[in-house]
């Protein structure tokens, strides 16, 4: 298995931009993208990530089933990027998905990963420093985002905490 790197963080709190900072030290990306373009906002947002990416980068769009996509990719990638998690995790709940289906679907993505030798780097919110959210699904969701991140956190060689843009590693070595 390659060596695995989780990034969390807020909103806009740079996490997304680290991550780009990290593969751009690759040769061959493999990004792949869990948004959904379901708005005009939303679709503009998508485009400005776009650019901003190198433009040998592979992307690929897989907002549900990211394992069955990976498991496809040659081995000719010496880092794939994901991002992000807490999109995947949004994206399976609004779908109904259970809190189990979810983890296992997360379980099964670790998993692909583990077999494959290209650096890997997962980008997700952290969701457990906010308030109580007011409604049962917002509730559900932060509970399952953050069961979630538990998981790939365990899994990961090193995980990065992103504060107003600065990355401060809270696992693995120097």
């Amino acid at each position: 298995m390659g060596k695995m790197t989780l990034i969390l963080g807020g909103a806009r709190s740079g996490k997304s931009t680290y991550a780009l900072s990290l593969a751009n030290k690759y040769r061959k990306v493999a990004f792949i993208a869990t948004c959904q373009g379901l708005d005009k906002e939303m679709r503009e947002r998508i485009r400005l990530h776009k650019e901003s990416r190198p433009k040998h980068w592979e992307t690929f769009e897989e907002p549900k089933e990211p394992a069955r996509l990976i498991e496809k990719l040659n081995s000719s990638f010496d880092c794939i990027l994901i991002d992000c998690l807490t999109l995947l995790v949004s994206n399976l709940v609004l779908d109904g998905h259970c809190q189990k289906a979810v983890i296992r679907n997360i379980e099964r993505l670790l998993f692909v990963l583990g077999k494959k030798k290209a650096k890997i780097i997962l980008v997700s919110n952290e969701v457990g420093l906010g308030l109580v959210p007011a409604n049962k699904l917002g509730r559900e969701f932060r509970d399952i985002a953050g069961r979630a991140n538990q998981l790939v956190a365990n899994k990961a060689d090193e995980v990065f905490f992103t504060v107003s843009g600065i990355a401060l590693k809270i696992k693995g070595g120097r």
